[in-house]
């Protein structure tokens, strides 16, 4: 097909906005599924995503369509909603020319409409407006696109309105994909450059990489070179999704498609390489992307019909379909062999752990989340760490830093109080208040990532009643007045429950961390002391108390000194018990140290 009838877009908004279901109504109206292929969620090929309602990895579907007596290729690519798959969005932008802006008439421009849009902006590709769901009765469609003019700068006159639902108005936006959004360079002539945007592992046909050419073409049993790592392949199978996997002989200029080369091992292939001719490779490779940068770490241990082979096995395999998601062996005394995982964020952190369940059915115990923090060593070099076991000693640090980010809330303007309260207790700045409307505003603040990652969306949520939404993106590490908490139950320091908090709120935070520790772990045999240290300095205690049998209810009668015999011997098993029994610390004990509510 001629590169100009080609049309590489990518849809992209806030979460529950409309994305998948417009996608789905594309499919339908230009043919590439039949009403009785038809559901809802089409392209959320995940269980996960059809549970939850969300889209969590990008996913690519080339459709025909007919404008003005011509035929023309539409490939869309899907992208995610969630502030934690970001780094999806900017991989599917990156393989596309231009970008639908889906905003909901019933709820206007969100957090994360705003932060998709200025990454679509960021990349050079051209942005359409659209407002969705204009069939509702509680639709305000000009009321949005003068919002939409106001925050984004994109016409609010020249937005598309339209009911992904019922379909008014998707024939028309079709059209306008054609007519508005721009073609693929035309590039046939050159050398074949093919930018790499995803891949998942097949048990039977290996690594299955999803591409973009962006010039020349490629051909089956072409022989092929990753320019990034220098491996050579020959292509068996190349094919486009029509959303069904569908072989071809042939990618062209422009096109979308997969590439199957029988590479068998997962480290051989890189998200954002160039795939180039091995003969005639093109003369430097595709710009690619930005390494994502973890933001939350945790590790993961073997639960109990698990082994660490098996783990890692399974790690490996979800590397490969998430390259934001990293992994490093990691062993702790109390918990054994286990794993240091990074992700970009808490739900991106929870959707691994429930891929490992299901799709690879493993069990596993998992540490409290932690973001990693950069120290500045009295000999000037800078280290960043990832995990509280690791600060070197105080004596040795100059100073300690913290990530900060930039955070965007929209909500109410009647929650404007009690969010303010919010962010001041978790130590966030107010940089600017913009209004979007009489109703609603945009506050922007620089707040401290580890005050901000775990519980606060739910609070926020709770405080605006639901309506207001957040997104943050990173701004750098910043000097900080960080100490290093640690937990010793049975006078050992257990490291995966060492966490590292501002001084001004330790001594607080570590009292309330015992107490809920004290409720968590269960009793056993012998009395378990609870300690939290401060640099070796003890700062509180809690104890839970041992189970008592009462060892002289088979007495009667006689001395006392019968009595006090057995209560002695009982009294030096437990002791013996103490020194060589081990504490069962249960999955929700690691769990509690997060929770910062009373």
């Amino acid at each position: 097909m001629n590169v100009k009838n080609i049309r590489n877009f990518s849809i992209i908004a806030h979460i529950d906005h409309g994305k998948s279901t417009l996608a789905d109504r594309m499919l339908e109206l230009t043919g590439a599924v039949t009403a009785r292929e038809a559901k809802e969620q089409l392209l959320d090929s995940m269980e996960l995503e059809r549970e939850r309602g969300i889209t969590i990895k990008a996913s690519a579907v080339t459709m025909q369509h007919t404008y003005e007596g011509q035929d023309y290729m539409l490939n869309l690519i899907d992208t995610p909603g969630h502030v934690d798959f970001h780094y999806e969005v900017s991989r599917a932008l990156a393989a596309c020319e231009g970008a639908l802006l889906v905003v909901d008439a019933t709820q206007g421009v969100e957090a994360q409409t705003v932060a998709n849009a200025y990454l679509a902006v960021g990349t050079g590709a051209e942005i359409m407006g659209v407002i969705n769901k204009v069939d509702l009765p509680a639709a305000q469609p000009d009321v949005v696109a003068e919002e939409i003019e106001h925050v984004l700068g994109i016409r609010g006159n020249e937005c598309f309105h339209i009911s992904a639902k019922s379909g008014i108005g998707v024939e028309e936006l079709l059209d306008a994909v054609v007519e508005l959004l721009p073609g693929p360079e035309d590039r046939s002539d050159e050398e074949p450059a093919a930018l790499i945007f995803d891949s998942h592992y097949d048990e039977y046909r290996g690594v299955i990489c999803y591409v973009r050419m962006f010039a020349g073409s490629l051909k089956v049993r072409q022989k092929i070179r990753f320019m990034g790592t220098g491996r050579t392949f020959t292509i068996t199978e190349l094919g486009k999704f029509r959303p069904q996997m569908t072989a071809v002989d042939e990618l062209c200029t422009g096109e979308v498609g997969y590439l199957i080369a029988n590479i068998k091992q997962l480290a051989d292939v890189t998200i954002g390489d160039t795939v180039t001719d091995d003969l005639h490779p093109a003369k430097k490779p595709l710009p690619g992307y930005e390494p994502p940068m973890q933001m939350v770490f945790s590790d993961f241990y073997p639960g109990t019909n698990t082994d660490y082979p098996q783990l890692r096995a399974a790690f490996d395999k979800l590397v490969m379909n998430d390259s934001s998601f990293t992994f490093i062996p990691q062993s702790s005394p109390a918990l054994g062999f286990g794993f240091r995982c990074g992700f970009l964020g808490l739900l991106h952190m929870e959707i691994v752990q429930e891929r490992l369940e299901r799709e690879h059915n493993i069990d596993v115990v998992q540490t409290a989340p932690t973001v990693s923090y950069e120290v500045l060593t009295k000999d000037g070099a800078v280290k960043r760490i990832d995990s509280p076991s690791v600060l070197p000693d105080p004596s040795h640090i100059e100073e300690l830093r913290e990530p900060f980010v930039k955070l965007e809330i929209i909500t109410g303007t009647d929650s404007i109080g009690g969010i303010m309260k919010l962010t001041e207790s978790r130590r966030c700045q107010l940089i600017k208040t913009d209004y979007l409307s009489t109703t609603r505003v945009m506050m922007e603040y620089k707040a401290p990532l580890a005050e901000i990652v775990y519980d606060f969306y739910d609070l926020l949520k709770g405080i605006s009643r639901g309506y207001a939404t957040m997104d943050y993106e990173f701004m750098g590490f910043e000097k900080s007045n960080l100490v290093r908490i640690d937990i010793l139950i049975n006078k050992v320091a257990v490291d995966a429950l060492s966490i590292i908090v501002h001084r001004s709120n330790a001594e607080a935070r570590g009292r309330k961390l015992i107490i809920k520790l004290r409720r968590a772990i269960p009793r056993h045999q012998f009395e378990i002391p609870l300690q939290v240290a401060i640099g070796g300095k003890i700062i509180a205690r809690e104890t839970i108390k041992a189970f008592r049998k009462d060892v002289t209810s088979k007495l009667y009668g006689g001395d006392v000194t019968r009595k006090m015999k057995v209560l002695k011997k009982q009294k030096e098993g437990k002791k013996r018990m103490k020194s060589v029994g081990s504490v069962q610390i249960p999955q929700k004990a690691f769990m509690s140290i997060l929770d910062t509510s009373d």
